[in-house]
């Protein structure tokens, strides 16, 4: 790779590996293909375009380079303006498509956008009722073609020879350590931040991860992408793809990923833990649909899985039912994620390791990482190479990024992938980079045998109950939903005798159950309020309890009868838990625990 800026990767690959492919996505039901040389060709036309309009960089400072915020789904546009944006010095401020009007008014004015491109009519909508208090927007384009909105292509259309000259200049004046996107955290807590990342930021981070994914990774590859390309997970994983010439393919829908990795045969994909859990719970939901020999074969199958070991040879006999495990049951599981995926990549949040054991065994890799927005994002990630690997961990810090543990545990770090700062928050900068250049991230962590990091809970999330003593709810949280029948769990008990727990079921699984053992039910809220229900749940509670010590077990739980999502308001974007959010809603379902 021979770059210094994001957008320098039309460049790369129209030089080393020009693909008629760079990005796809369906449009009337049929794959469109973008070939890099077209790539080029638009986002020209785009930077030349928006300067037409009077976006710039101005002094090239934060403060007065023109910002252009972006509300859409993964689409080959996405990159088309993340690019053009680049190319004249602008800023891009993605936002995502989740967020409440009150936080989008924040974001929008925070970052005082002049233009916002949206991609359908329900965002138009919301950007047109956020804009009355927004008096920074001059206008608001769409992806998708609305009357009466203005189209992207318009802006397009405006670019004149001049206009061209001046992208060509601006661009040459860009420089690594320029400012490049500014991403706003969603957090589980608190107003917005927005996290300035340089051009230096985010391809320190594609250089230091590019060992590890040409492990694997060739110009004939290609991806499926549906992460929110709004968060920097996906945005830097994006970008490696792209300097490594492998093609980009947009899923239409989260809920026709299934069709499109068949159709696609992606070689690798990233996803977020409860996106593979509940490809997991809908393989189970299968396997419990079966009958006689075939139903014997599948269970069969997932328990010996269920033994694997990355770092361990389990010898012959193992090895020999994994073999025929393999042939005859998860080969129709690669077959149903396209049967060409080598790997698949995974962050945002802990990954249960009973998954990370049976796609393993099944011959799927994931590779779990650690990062944050503020590190661009990459910490350490699992790489594919099996002596890479530590089920239980989130792999070896990459090259470029150096660790240091706190005495308390917590997890710091410093190099070139560590953000520029919070944009207009230099109190709360300094408050998490030390004078030394040492990023805290907030997460607790240990070292095992000396090279795989290992998360073990969020430094905020831990809690005293009233007794004084240290309860850390992640691995318990982690360990239980190990169960097929919890979907989410929260552990609650700060200054309170004891542990207890909100217990989301997964509901499919009970219902199946429910009905096995002749347990009739009118709703969901009848079904979690049953006897015997809840005396199986302290069954199950029960044995994952023996796994913790006496403080960390869990005395009471009460179970709820909806699941937490983003729209809800109990998730964050990238589906971690708002516990705050989530312990006021349930603060009488949590009162009765303590009852």
């Amino acid at each position: 790779m021979e770059s210094k800026r994001l957008f320098d990767c039309i460049e790369v690959q129209l030089n080393h590996f020009p693909k008629e492919d760079m990005f796809a996505a369906k449009e009337d039901g049929i794959w469109h293909k973008y070939s890099t040389a077209e790539v080029k060709e638009i986002v020209d036309k785009l930077a030349a375009g928006l300067t037409h309009l009077g976006i710039s960089a101005n002094d090239m400072s934060i403060e007065k380079r023109d910002k252009i915020a972006l509300i859409s789904n993964n689409r080959p546009e996405w990159l088309f303006l993340d690019l053009a944006v680049q190319k004249i010095g602008a800023v891009l401020v993605p936002i995502y498509p989740t967020l409440a009007i009150a936080e989008l008014e924040f974001v929008l004015n925070d970052a005082e956008i002049k233009l916002v491109f949206v991609s359908d009519k329900e965002l138009f909508d919301k950007v047109q009722t956020a804009r009355a208090k927004v008096p920074s927007v001059q206008a608001v384009y769409t992806f998708d073609y609305l009357q009466p909105s203005l189209h992207w292509k318009e802006v397009q259309s405006k670019a004149t020879a001049e206009d061209y000259e001046k992208v060509a200049a601006a661009s040459a004046k860009i420089k690594n350590t320029d400012l490049a996107t500014i991403i706003y955290t969603s957090g589980t807590t608190g107003t917005p931040k927005g996290v300035m990342l340089s051009h230096k930021n985010i391809v320190s981070n594609i250089y230091s991860s590019n060992d590890i994914f040409q492990q694997f990774l060739t110009g004939n590859d290609r991806a499926l992408s549906f992460l929110p390309l709004n968060h920097i997970f996906e945005k830097m994983i994006t970008y490696l793809y792209l300097y490594n010439g492998v093609s980009i393919y947009y899923a239409e829908s989260l809920e026709k990923i299934g069709d499109n990795l068949k159709e696609v045969q992606p070689s690798v994909f990233s996803t977020v833990p409860r996106l593979l859990e509940k490809v997991y719970e809908r393989i189970m939901g299968k396997g419990q649909e079966l009958t006689g020999i075939k139903r014997k074969l599948f269970f069969w199958a997932v328990d010996v899985a269920g033994d694997y070991d990355v770092n361990k040879n389990l010898g012959v006999w193992y090895n020999l039912k994994l073999a025929i495990a393999n042939k005859l049951i998860f080969k129709k599981w690669r077959e149903g994620l396209g049967g060409k995926v080598k790997a698949i990549i995974t962050g945002a949040a802990a990954c249960q390791v009973r998954l990370l054991k049976v796609f393993t065994a099944g011959k799927l890799v994931i590779m779990e990482g650690y990062g944050l927005t503020e590190t661009s994002p990459v910490i350490s990630v699992n790489q594919y190479i099996e002596k890479g690997r530590c089920f239980g961990t989130v792999g070896p810090v990459i090259k470029g990024v150096e660790l240091k543990l706190e005495p308390d545990g917590e997890i710091c770090c410093r190099g070139d992938n560590v953000m520029m700062g919070y944009y207009k928050r230099p109190d709360l900068t300094a408050e998490v980079i030390d004078k030394d250049g040492f990023f805290h991230t907030g997460d607790i962590g240990v070292l095992v045998d000396n090279k795989f990091l290992k998360i073990t809970d969020r430094k905020k999330e831990i809690f005293k109950t009233s007794g004084g003593k240290y309860v850390a709810p992640q691995p318990i949280e982690n360990k239980m939903k190990e169960s097929n029948f919890i979907e989410q769990m929260i552990v609650v008990g700060p200054e309170r005798k004891f542990a207890g727990a909100l217990i989301v079921p997964s509901f499919e699984t009970l219902k199946g159950w429910a009905k096995q053992n002749n347990i009739s039910f009118g709703t969901i809220h009848d079904l979690v309020r049953n006897p015997a229900v809840l005396e199986m749940y302290k069954r199950i509670v029960e044995e994952y309890n023996q796994q913790f010590n006496h403080v960390e077990q869990i005395k009471k739980f009460e179970l709820c009868p909806h699941e937490w999502t983003v729209d809800g308001g109990e998730l964050t974007p990238t589906l971690k838990l708002k516990r705050k959010v989530i312990m006021e809603k349930y603060k009488d379902a949590i009162e009765r625990i303590y009852d």
